[in-house]
C-alpha cells in the first residue's frame, strides 16, 4: 500500500516510481560516506549503516474536498535521457496511480514544483509516435518564471526535457502559468523556495488548524537539514538555495507541520526540530 497522510480534510498519497540507494553523490557531493555516518539519525530511514543516502522518486497526489492534484510527475516511460538508467524506462507508475484509486483520467490538476527531467516526465506519455498530455482532464500548472527560463535557456539543461515533456501539454492548451504564490483552492497554494530552480515552488497545505508542506527540491535529503550549506550540485543559485532552506528550517522548526519530502524515502515525512545549530527530522 502507498503511503497517505491526512492534513485535516486533505488526503496526501505518495506513489512510487523508482526508489535508489546510494549512487546519490552526483546530487549531493558533500554528503560523502564518512560524513553522512557522522549524522546518526539518519539511520536506517534515510541512509544505510555504511552511510550511503537511501532516496525516492515520486508523485503525490494531493485531494482536496474540490480537487484532485498531482504534485511533480517523475521521470517518464520510453524518454531518451543522460542518466542511463532514467532513458526509455518502462515503469508500472500508471498502473500503480491507478491501483491507489487514481486513475489519470481523473487528475484536475497537475502541478509542476518546477521543470526538471524528475518533475515532468509523466506529464506526457507515448502514443502512436508522439507525445501526448497523459491527464486529458488536467489543468498543468506550471511557474510563470520557471517556464520562460527553461523555454528559452538553451545551456542549462537537455532541450529534449522541454520538447517531450512540457511543450506538448502547452501545444495542447492545458497549461497554467502562475505566480510563486498561487492560491489552487482554499486548502492548497504555492510558496515561492528559490534557489534550486529561478521559479522553484513548495505547496503549502492548511485544513482544519493542521498544516502541511510539500518540499519539492528546496531540500533533497534530510541529511541538509543537519548541513542546510550541502548545496545540490543542480541547484541554478547555490547560495540562494541555501538561504532558502535555513529560512525554511527555521520557519518549521518546532511547529507541528508535516513535511513531506519530495524525494525523501519511507517514511517520506515528518516534523523538523531543533538539533543544535541545526535541525533533523523527527519521524
Amino acid at each position: 500500500m502507498p503511503l497517505q497522510w491526512k492534513i485535516g480534510d486533505v488526503s496526501v498519497t505518495r506513489v512510487v516510481e523508482l526508489d535508489s540507494i546510494g549512487g546519490t553523490r552526483f546530487i549531493l557531493p558533500q554528503a560523502t560516506r564518512e560524513a553522512v555516518r557522522d549524522i546518526a539519525w539518519l539511520a536506517p530511514h534515510f541512509a544505510d549503516e555504511d552511510g550511503r543516502l537511501k532516496m525516492s522518486i515520486h508523485a503525490l497526489v494531493v485531494e482536496t474536498p474540490s480537487h484532485r492534484i498531482v504534485v511533480d510527475t517523475c521521470i517518464g516511460n520510453d524518454k531518451e535521457r543522460d542518466v542511463p538508467a532514467w532513458s526509455r524506462m518502462q515503469t508500472r507508475f500508471l498502473s500503480d496511480l491507478e491501483a491507489a484509486g487514481f486513475p489519470r483520467e481523473s487528475i484536475d490538476t497537475v502541478l509542476c514544483t518546477h521543470l526538471h527531467v524528475d518533475h515532468v516526465g509523466w506529464n506526457t506519455m507515448l502514443v502512436d509516435g508522439a507525445w501526448r498530455p497523459t491527464f486529458p482532464n488536467a489543468r498543468y500548472l506550471m511557474g510563470r518564471d520557471e517556464f520562460e527560463y527553461w523555454r528559452t535557456e538553451t545551456k542549462a539543461g537537455d532541450p529534449r526535457i522541454f520538447a517531450d515533456s512540457v511543450q506538448p501539454v502547452w501545444d495542447a492548451g492545458q497549461v497554467d502559468l502562475v505566480d510563486t504564490d498561487h492560491r489552487i483552492c482554499d486548502e492548497v497554494s504555492l510558496i515561492p523556495t528559490l534557489g534550486h530552480t529561478p521559479g522553484h515552488v513548495s505547496v503549502r497545505i492548511s485544513s482544519e488548524g493542521a498544516e502541511g508542506l510539500i518540499t519539492g527540491d528546496f531540500i533533497h535529503h534530510p541529511c541538509q537539514m543537519a548541513n542546510p550549506e550541502w548545496a545540490s550540485s543542480f541547484d541554478f543559485d547555490s547560495a540562494a538555495s541555501t538561504k532558502t532552506r535555513r529560512d525554511m528550517f527555521g520557519a518549521l522548526a518546532g511547529t507541528p507541520t508535516l513535511v513531506i519530502g519530495t524525494h525523501f524515502a519511507a517514511p517520506t515525512a515528518g516534523r523538523i526540530v531543533r538539533d543544535g545549530n541545526a535541525y533533523r527530522l523527527a519521524v
